[in-house]
C-alpha cells in the first residue's frame, strides 16, 4: 500500500537535493546537504568552546551547528520570518514541551476531520489556485485555524505545530524546487490528491519535527533581527570566527522563494511588503526593489575597483537592454557588501577567522568574479591570510564555481 507521505514525496521532487537528517537542518527542507556538511566540516576544526557569527543567518545552518558542537553561535538577519525559524530551530524543548505538542496536535486534526471549525482567510498569494488545489486550501486553511485554536500565542507548542503546518503546505503545493528558482509543474503532471490523507501527511510531518526537537544541543544558538550593513548593532562582544553563505550576486530572491511560508504565517500581508523587504536584503531585486535600481545611486563612501567598474561597463555595453539596471545592481550589492565587511571588524577578536561561501555569477555572458572582488575588499580593510578556495561547481556551466573566501584579522 502506497502511504500518502510517499505519495506527496513523489510531488515534493526537491526533497532529494535538501538535508533530511532527524536533526532541525531539515525541518523546512530549506537548506541544501552540501551546506549543512561545508559548515559542519568548518566548525569540526575548533576545539574548545568559540563564539562562532554567521551576519546572513538564512535557515540558521551555522548557528545550530555550532550549538550542537557545544559552541555559542550567534546569527542576525532582516527577515523575520528566518528569524522566527532559527529562533524555532535554536531552542531547547523538554520532553513535557515535546509531548504537549504531539497532544496539541492530536486535537487540531481531530478538530479538523470533525469539520467543526472555520479555516482562516486564504493568504492573499498572487494567483493561490496555482499553488494549491482546492482540496489542499480548505485542509490548509482549516488546518491553520485549528493549530490556533488549540495552542497559546508564542507558545513552544505552537512553534512546532507551525514548522510541521509549513513542511505540509510545501508538499501538498504544485511548486517545483528542483532548479535554482522555484518554478510550478504542468497541469498534466500534478497528481490528484483525491487519495491522499492529508490528516495522516501533517501528523508524520509533527512526528518528524518532535523527533528533530528532542535533539537538543550542547552549546547555545542566538537569532537575532539585524542588518548586516550594519553588524555590531545587533550583537555584544567579540566572535572568533565568521561562517556564513551570504546572498550571491545574482539577482534570486530569496523573499520570493519564502513567500508561502511568509504568507500562510502573517509575515506578509501584500505584495508590496515582499519588495519592500526585497529591497532592504542584500542582493534582493524583486517587484519594486527592481524599479528602484534605476534611480539608485553609490554611496559616499563606496569600494573603489577597477575590476568592478570593467565588469560594469561589459554589462552595459554587451548588447544588453537591461544593462544599466544590472549595472547598478551590481554596483549596490558591492556597496553593501563594503558596508558589512567594514562593520565586521570590531566585532573579531585578534587572530579571528572568518568563512564567506559564495559564488561567482555570469550576467549576459559577462562573469562577476564574486571571489575576487571579496578578497580586494578585504585586502583594503586590512584582513590577512586571504584565499579564494574553489570547493565545488555549482552547475554544468565551467565557470560558475562556489568559493570558500577565507581571511584573519589581527587588528
Amino acid at each position: 500500500m502506497v502511504t500518502a507521505r510517499k505519495q506527496l514525496s513523489q510531488r515534493a521532487d526537491y526533497t532529494h537535493k535538501y538535508n533530511v537528517r532527524s536533526g532541525r537542518h531539515g525541518w523546512l527542507r530549506l537548506t541544501p546537504a552540501y551546506s549543512v556538511k561545508i559548515v559542519e566540516e568548518l566548525i569540526n576544526k575548533y576545539d574548545g568552546s568559540i563564539r562562532i557569527f554567521d551576519p546572513f543567518c538564512g535557515t540558521a545552518t551555522t548557528a545550530l551547528s555550532a550549538a550542537y558542537h557545544g559552541h555559542e553561535g550567534v546569527t542576525t538577519d532582516i527577515n523575520p520570518f528566518l528569524i522566527w525559524l532559527g529562533q524555532a530551530k535554536t531552542a531547547y524543548y523538554s520532553p513535557e514541551i515535546i509531548a504537549a505538542s504531539r497532544f496539541a496536535s492530536i486535537r487540531a486534526l481531530e478538530i479538523v476531520k470533525k469539520g467543526g471549525i472555520q479555516g482562516v482567510p486564504r493568504p492573499p498569494i498572487h494567483n493561490i489556485e496555482r499553488w494549491w488545489s482546492e482540496n489542499a486550501l480548505i485542509f490548509l486553511c482549516q488546518l491553520r485555524a485549528a493549530i490556533d485554536e488549540v495552542t497559546q500565542v508564542d507558545s513552544q507548542q505552537r512553534t512546532i505545530l507551525l514548522v510541521a503546518f509549513c513542511r505540509t503546505l510545501i508538499a501538498l503545493s504544485n511548486a517545483a524546487f528542483n532548479h535554482q528558482s522555484m518554478s510550478f509543474k504542468d497541469s498534466d503532471r500534478i497528481p490528484l490528491l483525491l487519495d491522499v490523507d492529508m490528516c495522516s501527511s501533517y501528523a508524520e510531518d509533527v512526528e518528524f519535527v518532535l523527533l528533530g526537537a528532542a535533539e537538543n544541543p550542547t552549546g547555545t544558538g542566538t537569532v537575532i533581527l539585524g542588518d548586516a550593513r550594519n553588524p555590531s548593532a545587533a550583537t555584544n562582544g567579540l566572535f572568533h570566527r565568521v561562517i556564513t553563505s551570504p546572498p550571491y550576486a545574482n539577482r534570486m530572491s530569496y523573499i520570493r522563494e519564502l513567500r508561502p511560508y511568509m504568507y500562510w504565517l502573517g509575515f506578509l500581508e501584500k505584495s508590496r511588503d515582499a519588495g519592500e523587504l526585497d529591497w532592504l536584503s542584500i542582493g534582493g531585486t524583486w517587484g519594486i526593489a527592481t524599479s528602484r535600481l534605476n534611480e539608485w545611486q553609490h554611496e559616499s563612501d563606496h569600494f573603489e575597483s577597477d575590476l568592478l567598474s570593467a565588469v560594469r561597463d561589459n554589462m552595459t555595453h554587451n548588447d544588453n537592454k537591461n544593462g544599466r539596471i544590472l549595472a547598478n545592481y551590481v554596483a549596490k550589492y558591492f556597496d553593501d557588501m563594503w558596508m558589512h565587511f567594514k562593520g565586521l571588524r570590531s566585532m573579531l577578536a585578534p587572530g579571528g577567522e572568518i568563512h564567506y561561501i559564495v559564488g561567482n555569477s555570469t550576467f549576459y555572458k559577462v562573469l562577476l568574479p564574486v571571489e575576487q572582488l571579496y578578497a580586494a575588499m578585504l585586502k583594503t580593510l586590512g584582513f590577512q591570510s586571504i584565499k579564494c578556495i574553489a570547493l565545488r561547481k555549482r552547475n554544468s556551466k565551467k565557470e560558475l564555481i562556489e568559493f570558500d573566501v577565507t581571511a584573519t584579522w589581527h587588528g
